[in-house]
């Protein structure tokens, strides 16, 4: 058992859509399908079960994250305070889940379903494969966050309008000033402002510092964007179901 929690783990390595890994994208996008039936459901004390289960898990998956780095003695200011995206979303969806904030909705709405996808379809795992703890953390973590925002959309009704848009991409980048400024501080790389990951990553292909934080700029603005276009869609259909 020990050697599923080893710093140093000497099992298979992470297989990018290996079987293990397809097989977890599967059983998230099964839970998320469920969401379609449960929205249909009358008992609301299961809706807020489910709810309140999706928000234990983020707070297990990030808190055991930070105990298991500790026990290893890898914990530190400059890597594990909660300040990358995703850890941010992690916290900001236990709020959104417990006290069903529209507000928090818009960050993790877009934010959330477009970074921690793509940290479940490329996972950070390192040299930790199946059944290592870190790959099925990094899972989890992501994997409800990206289910905390689609439960919030499909089950409770929750959208996303224009202006959400707007005011997610505004305060998406005060806080990476914020967080440079964090960085120059305390000798730190969050949200990578201060120079690219030191493993292989999307940013590679996106040139240099600070290239490719245009880039990342931009890939935000697109992803988003194309969480927006079903709600554009909906609402021309409903403008011309209206009458004149």
């Amino acid at each position: 058992m020990g050697q599923y929690f080893a710093k140093d783990y000497t099992g298979e390595p992470f297989i990018l859509f290996g079987t293990g890994h397809l097989i977890a994208l599967a059983v998230i996008v099964l839970i998320n399908l469920s969401f379609i039936w449960l929205r249909k459901s009358k008992h609301q004390k299961l809706k807020d079960s489910v709810r309140y289960a999706i928000a234990a898990t983020l707070v297990i998956a990030e808190g055991s994250w930070h105990v298991w780095n500790i026990a290893i003695g890898e914990w530190t200011i400059q890597t594990h305070l909660p300040l990358h995206l995703c850890a941010v979303l992690v916290w900001t969806s236990v709020i959104m889940l417990l006290t069903k904030s529209y507000r928090i909705y818009e960050f993790v709405y877009f934010l959330g379903i477009a970074g921690a996808s793509q940290a479940l379809l490329t996972p950070e795992a390192g040299i930790y494969g199946f059944p290592h703890f870190r790959v099925f953390q990094t899972i989890f973590a992501h994997g409800a966050i990206v289910t905390a925002a689609i439960f919030m959309t499909v089950v409770e009704g929750y959208r996303p309008y224009w202006s959400s848009f707007k005011r997610v991409i505004i305060w998406l980048n005060i806080y990476a000033v914020i967080v440079t400024g964090i960085n120059l501080l305390i000798g730190s790389n969050y949200l990578y402002t201060i120079h690219k990951p030191d493993t292989a990553s999307l940013m590679d292909v996106l040139g240099p510092w600070p290239v490719y934080l245009l880039s990342l700029e931009a890939l935000a603005l697109i992803f988003c964007l194309l969480l927006y276009v079903p709600w554009i869609i909906k609402d021309r259909k409903t403008a011309k179901l209206m009458p004149a």
